[in-house]
């Protein structure tokens, strides 16, 4: 049984009811004085409270993602082979039959829970997959889901690449959150059915490339590459698998709390990858503390290093690249809205900012499922769609078989205002 599979969470739980049953109805024979009385007393005890913790556990992991394998429980860490092999027959994934081997299918990570996906035919809803991404250079794999939207699979787009969003879930949550809390792939699909949204490629990952540790899309001298698997292994891999721009104009990063800070870091940092950035709740600087350990090294040259990762300070103190950024906070409940209205104003051409500033809110989920909805929308308008066409005499990678519906944009969006400050949205 997988670690996160619902077998598993349901014999646990029963194990436990069992254990605190047995322990109550077996307790007056084990009250007497002796030793093996003693003994049956602790033995009773110490089950039950390994049964109730592992329960817990099971229940906290499988709604933050801390590990999603055995695997990476037991902390045997999966190496990135040098060729890969195509998978076959998953039920939740066909990248393998993709070619350059860089995604891999998966089982359901915990797909299986999520309701509100799409069900049919993907060519009129679209379809999310599970699956794994293979860093070449980092030589990491990390899982991750990707919604195509119905247009990917219509015989009218089926040589037109798509713009994608690389979503990034908070720390220490994983991709289920992005799926089952902020509803990521099933808010998109409304706002494609409706128009308000570009049928955009969604990559939901998690910004640690290293659990347990937060590497804070970061490269780490001497440890993990998060920011090169970000900006080189990540777009990569996508490329070589799905239909997607290879333009910049065609990416952009999105994530909240500590996937807000990574999208904002990645843009920033790598313009010529990444052009907008949504930051629902982010920080605007990177320190070091018990999750991440040492993430610059030490020194001057250390120094050097979190200066860089300082965004208030790259806007002080170099060029402005030429990104767009969307940011949020909440002036009473959220601890970044101080640093939020000073990286406004920091923000200089051609760089521009916009903002979702709500009177009141927490950091948690029910106050980014509020910004979600017009976030999407924000950054779809700020990405290419059609972004580019694949040659004539390349076979399409999805082939499809549908019309595609009168709604669908497909214009080149505008930039967008600079500054502009989204209030909470009544259909929200």
């Amino acid at each position: 049984m997988g670690l996160t599979s619902q077998s598993l969470e349901a014999a646990v739980v029963t194990l436990a009811v069992v254990c605190v049953t047995l322990t109550v109805w077996l307790w007056p024979r084990l009250s007497r004085r002796g030793v093996l009385p003693v003994l049956g007393r602790l033995g009773s005890i110490v089950v039950t409270q390994v049964a109730i913790v592992c329960t817990l556990a099971l229940a906290v992991n499988a709604s933050f993602e801390f590990y999603s394998s055995w695997d990476e429980l037991l902390g045997r860490t999966e190496q990135a082979p040098v060729a890969v092999n195509e998978g076959g027959g998953a039920r939740y994934a066909d990248a393998g039959s993709l070619r350059g081997g860089l995604v891999q299918p998966a089982g359901p990570q915990g797909l299986d829970r999520v309701s509100g996906l799409p069900e049919g035919a993907p060519e009129e809803v679209g379809k999310v997959e599970s699956v794994r991404i293979v860093g070449r250079r980092t030589r990491v794999i990390n899982p991750a889901f990707v919604y195509l939207p119905p247009q990917y699979y219509q015989h009218q787009f089926r040589r037109q690449r798509f713009p994608v969003s690389v979503v990034i879930s908070g720390y220490p949550g994983g991709i289920m959150n992005l799926a089952q809390h902020l509803r990521i792939p099933q808010t998109a699909g409304r706002l494609i059915a409706a128009g308000r949204m570009q049928p955009t490629v969604l990559v939901m990952v998690r910004p640690t490339i290293a659990p347990p540790r937060d590497t804070e899309c970061v490269d780490v001298p001497g440890g993990p590459q998060a920011e090169t698997f970000f900006t080189k292994d990540l777009p990569e891999s996508l490329k070589a698998a799905y239909r997607v721009g290879h333009d910049p104009s065609a990416w952009g990063a999105f994530g909240y709390s500590s996937g807000g800070t990574c999208s904002l870091q990645l843009a920033m940092r790598s313009p010529g990858v990444y052009t907008s950035a949504v930051s629902l709740s982010g920080e605007y600087a990177i320190q070091d503390d018990l999750t991440t350990g040492k993430l610059f090294g030490s020194g001057a040259e250390g120094d050097r290093r979190q200066r860089g990762h300082d965004l208030l300070w790259r806007l002080r103190n170099l060029p402005a690249p030429q990104v767009s950024a969307l940011v949020s906070s909440s002036r009473l409940g959220e601890p970044n809205y101080a640093g939020t209205l000073r990286f406004i104003r920091a923000v200089k051409p051609p760089m521009t900012v916009d903002s979702i500033i709500l009177p009141r809110g927490s950091h948690q989920f029910s106050t980014w499922r509020r910004e979600v909805a017009p976030a999407l929308e924000w950054q779809s308008r700020r990405l290419t769609f059609p972004q580019d066409v694949e040659a004539a005499h390349a076979p399409p990678k999805r082939p499809g078989a549908a019309s595609v519906p009168s709604a669908a944009p497909s214009a080149r969006p505008s930039p967008g205002p600079s500054r502009k400050r989204y209030g909470p949205t009544p259909h929200l």
